[in-house]
């Protein structure tokens, strides 16, 4: 006989992890069940050499929902955030750096060394992304309307939502509306002729999707992010111990509130009955029954796979099947014997942030039309930290990790695989940050070469999708992951989703996972 239980959860990344300390502070008991040794998903820390750890996947925050940590007390569970005064470094091949920093006004004064024009531009820029991500900001904190039958709650969110678009004036109000489908080049073009500038900042708007600079909405993954961040280009959000220190804190908040968290654990199926899920069994064989199942996996994982496709409506199944989650992206992190010296870049604070090699609209352009034929380009975009320059304690005195973001690597190849190209990839991010750090090769020491496939393989993401789905027009709010379904519920009754295939879904920021509690709390209580 199946072990009762309140409320399951599959998967102990960040928003299964949220989802379980909301429903453990109204009182119920929920237990997470995670296949991996430890809770976090893609927000881990991990020794990767011996006495080198780093943040394996994910390295920034996305930012976190500021609501999600104040509640779950973050900080009081050991959780201490790094943000230092450089975002980003943007690299160009003819040996200069545009440095940008958290302050606009400094940010200004960097970009006035390549234009005087765009040091101008750029603070009004910052303040028309803050004032439109607010407004965005208001819409991703609810729960999508039920379009045919809206509650008086969806309605009086509806209503706030448009007065937050309203209260932007007609200016920025007729910019929102204009950027959404835009492509991001484009947008870019219109305020700043710098290249090196354009490109750093676009790179936000295509950063984990199958979406070049010139795709139409790539514009809107730059105002999703501006949401919870108003700087052009991003902050650098790291946290002390790693990214996983995030969901370490998490994982215990989850516990002091009451949920339970088994690590080593996986569920292999979902079971139905009469329309309704009723227990979740597990790859030894154990069965544990709940009045809710609630699954962090993507929507294709749960209901395609954990779920017998039988229950469902052969068009919602193939609506599901057309939910478009192509991965893109790749992951090396290198063991160094020493620190890099990066041509264009003086001194450790410069290195503090985030480092981009993308230096202009057409190098991101070229490097996704070789994603969109089946291969990776041999100079790809790539998103570089070296965390140990303001946590020395991730590696031995005296040496450094390098945590590198890929992209494009496509999922799926043209005529060969990844486990026959891993080493080719490896080679190509070393060979391309050699151009701008001539002395790395010599001090690698070791290094890990994560690829998408890996990512679906070793960490459960589907396609190796980061978000669990193209963050698209077609794909938002209303309609992530499906028109009617945007709500978190299933069509399985007491069957949920809180994972990043639905809305908002835009990184580690833990606003799926507290939409989602307030929805499943409402129909327990009942």
């Amino acid at each position: 006989m199946a072990d009762k239980r309140d409320v399951v959860i599959i998967g102990g990344g960040h928003n299964g992890l949220v989802t379980a300390f909301y429903l453990a502070k109204a009182g119920y008991k929920p237990l997470v069940l995670e296949r991996r040794p430890q809770a976090g998903g893609a927000a881990i820390t991990e020794e990767f050499h011996p006495g080198f750890r780093c943040s394996i996947l994910a390295h920034a925050a996305g930012p976190l929902r500021p609501k999600v940590v104040r509640d779950m007390q973050l900080e009081k569970h050991g959780l201490k955030f790094i943000t230092p005064d450089v975002a980003v470094a943007s690299l160009s091949p003819d040996g200069r750096a545009l440095v940008l920093y958290n302050d606009a006004q400094k940010s200004a004064q960097e970009i006035s060394k390549f234009s005087q024009k765009d040091a101008a531009k750029y603070p009004e820029f910052q303040a028309s992304l803050a004032k439109m991500g607010k407004a965005i900001g208001d819409a991703l904190t609810l729960t999508p309307p039920n379009i045919d039958s809206p509650t008086r709650g969806d309605l009086w969110g509806m209503l706030k939502t448009g007065r937050s678009i309203r209260n932007l004036g007609k200016k920025d109000m007729y910019r929102l509306l204009r950027w959404g489908p835009a492509a991001v080049a484009d947008v870019v073009a219109e305020y700043f002729e710098t290249d090196l500038l354009r490109a750093t900042v676009a790179a936000r708007g295509v950063f984990g999707t199958f979406l070049g600079p010139w795709s139409a909405g790539s514009t809107l993954v730059l105002l999703i992010r501006a949401a919870g961040d108003s700087h052009p280009a991003g902050s650098a959000n790291f946290a002390a111990g790693g990214i996983g220190s995030i969901t370490q804190a998490m994982a215990a908040a989850a516990q002091q509130a009451g949920a339970e968290i088994r690590t080593g654990v996986e569920v292999i199926e979902v079971r139905v009955k009469d329309g309704a899920a009723t227990s979740v069994v597990l790859s030894t064989g154990e069965e544990l029954s709940a009045k809710a199942i609630v699954s962090n996996a993507d929507p294709k994982r749960t209901l395609l796979t954990l779920v017998d496709p039988a229950h469902l409506s052969p068009d919602f199944a193939m609506k599901l099947q057309h939910y478009r989650m192509p991965g893109t992206l790749a992951k090396v992190n290198l063991a160094l014997s020493g620190l890099p010296k990066f041509t264009a870049l003086n001194g450790d604070a410069s290195l503090s942030g985030r480092i981009q090699i993308g230096p202009e609209i057409d190098y991101l352009e070229i490097a996704f039309d070789y994603s969109k034929y089946g291969s990776f380009s041999k100079q790809p975009y790539l998103e570089v930290a070296i965390p140990t320059v303001t946590d020395p304690s991730l590696a031995p005195a005296g040496k450094h990790v390098m945590s590198i973001y890929v992209q494009y690597a496509p999922y799926k190849l043209k005529g060969t695989d990844w486990e026959t190209q891993r080493v080719a990839l490896g080679d190509t991010v070393v060979k391309t940050l050699a151009q701008y750090a001539p002395n790395l090769p010599e001090l690698i020491l070791s290094h890990q070469i994560i690829t998408p496939q890996d990512l679906e393989d070793t960490y459960g993401l589907t396609n190796g999708h980061i978000f669990h789905g193209e963050l698209s027009l077609d794909q938002f709010f209303t309609m992530r992951p499906l028109l009617d379904w945007a709500r978190y519920r299933t069509p399985i009754q007491h069957l949920y989703l809180c994972g990043s295939g639905t809305h908002p879904g835009a990184g580690l920021t833990g606003g799926s996972g507290a939409n989602a509690a307030r929805e499943i709390l409402k129909d327990l209580k009942k």
